[in-house]
């Protein structure tokens, strides 16, 4: 005869974890634990970065009027014993458990991610590319258009209130030691029980680097105040915090990596903080849509003059134009068809992120949301790990950001932004309510 166990001692069960049997829950431990130094030194970004000479060199041909495609030669390590040894995780990390489903995805995508960077300047880089982040023409999942859909509808969107001379600049008037100093402010009095830094960085090419407790900022740069606020709401709460609230995971420390797998959600969970707390500005929001643009065109064969072009042409100064195509190209091919596609993350993962906030309060699911956060997460995952967070054997996030604490304000702005999503500017002028208001005042 099967045990009867009423609903209070179920509770109490899940409580205490004894749902768990002691068998897996030592092979999630042994698993954990191996993982992390498993995945360690397979760090893609880090490995893709250009040389600074390279830009030099592009700019000083392209004024000089000779442009000619950068040379550039990354050093990969051979990474065929850790991908082997990946390989085999994922063998025995086999099985139905929601734990042992996301170390097994998640050791694949180091896997692929290893095999990605060994096959860079190949038709096979970009294929394991895409396999990792998507291609800007595949139909979204959860919708029935595409990341050059949404790029185009975002641009025309764009275009027409770019018509206007009225969108003020950006003053960037901070020198970096000033920028620092709030940022490091602000940063530690968010993080009150864990120990982050900002610093100023003089070795430093791009503006300011994240990672998961230090902010570095390039020494020669200055900063304006949207700078801030992205850098703040974007790479502090979202990346560094979730970071931090999977490596203050007891049971389950993988949730601190950036797994390849959730590159799309960190980035979108990302983007849409920095929309949530109006800290997105048009020409960042221009920018996230060109490279989809830009990206499709270099998989269909534009070259890394052809693409730097586009950019130039889209209103990006020489600087920019040549960064935003670096990143398409790295690890690819600057004569075309080969390229990074990490940019589809994007557009396509704050998509995912609007949909799934969406879903979670209708379905009065709040805590999905609230998961999402406690640590490097896939989408999937906060939904296919709840028996364990339920259970408290996964812990709730120690850092939330604020916007996703209030689902009153969270529900209004998700319901607002998807009506206006279908409003046609292109025929609107400010005389037509002028002419509109006089029609109603006559009758």
């Amino acid at each position: 005869m099967s045990e009867i166990v009423t609903g209070e001692e179920a509770a109490d069960k899940l409580r205490t974890h004894s749902f768990i049997h002691p068998a897996l829950r030592s092979q999630i431990q042994q698993l954990d634990e191996r993982l992390l130094k498993l995945a360690k030194p397979i760090l893609v970004l880090k490995y893709l970065n250009w040389p600074d000479a390279s830009e030099a060199r592009f700019l000083k041909d392209w004024r000089d009027g000779c442009p000619a495609l950068p040379e550039v030669e990354l050093q990969i390590p051979d990474w065929k014993d850790e991908i082997a040894a990946l390989d085999a995780f994922v063998t025995e990390s086999q099985g139905e458990d929601p734990i042992l489903q996301f170390l097994r995805r998640t050791a694949a995508s180091y896997a692929e991610a290893g095999r990605m960077l060994m096959a860079v300047g190949t038709s096979e880089f970009t294929e394991r590319s895409i396999n990792l982040y998507g291609r800007p023409d595949e139909v979204y999942a959860t919708q029935s258009l595409t990341g050059v859909n949404a790029a185009a509808f975002l641009l025309e969107k764009t275009d027409h209130l770019n018509q206007g001379t009225y969108i003020a600049p950006v003053n960037a008037d901070l020198p970096a030691d000033q920028f620092a100093d709030r940022l490091r402010q602000a940063v530690q009095a968010y993080f009150t029980d864990d120990a982050v830094t900002v610093v100023v960085d003089n070795q430093l090419s791009s503006k300011a680097i994240a990672g998961s407790t230090r902010i570095r900022i390039r020494e020669s740069a200055m900063f304006s105040d949207l700078d801030f606020d992205q850098l703040y709401n974007h790479e502090a709460l979202i990346h560094m915090a979730t970071a931090i609230n999977g490596r203050r995971q007891l049971n389950l420390k993988s949730l601190q990596l950036g797994a390849p797998r959730t590159t799309r959600t960190q980035e979108g969970i990302a983007v849409f903080a920095e929309i949530a707390t109006r800290s997105m500005d048009i020409n960042r929001l221009r920018r996230l849509a060109l490279r989809i643009q830009v990206l499709k065109n270099a998989l269909e064969g534009a070259d890394f003059i052809e693409c730097f072009k586009q950019f130039l042409e889209a209103g990006q100064d020489e600087l920019e134009a040549y960064k935003s195509t670096q990143r398409i190209f790295r690890g690819g091919d600057v004569r075309g068809h080969s390229a990074f596609t990490k940019d589809c993350a994007y557009l396509k993962g704050v998509m995912e992120t609007h949909v799934l906030l969406n879903v979670a309060i209708r379905d009065n699911q709040p805590q999905v949301i609230e998961r999402l956060f406690a640590g490097r997460l896939a989408l999937s995952d906060a939904i296919t790990l709840e028996p364990y967070f339920e259970s408290g054997f996964l812990q709730s996030p120690h850092y939330l950001p604020p916007w996703a604490r209030d689902t009153r304000r969270l529900a209004a702005l998700l319901a607002y932004s998807s009506f206006m999503m279908s409003v046609d500017l292109g025929a609107v002028t400010l005389n037509r309510f002028v002419d509109f208001s006089n029609r109603v005042e006559s009758e």
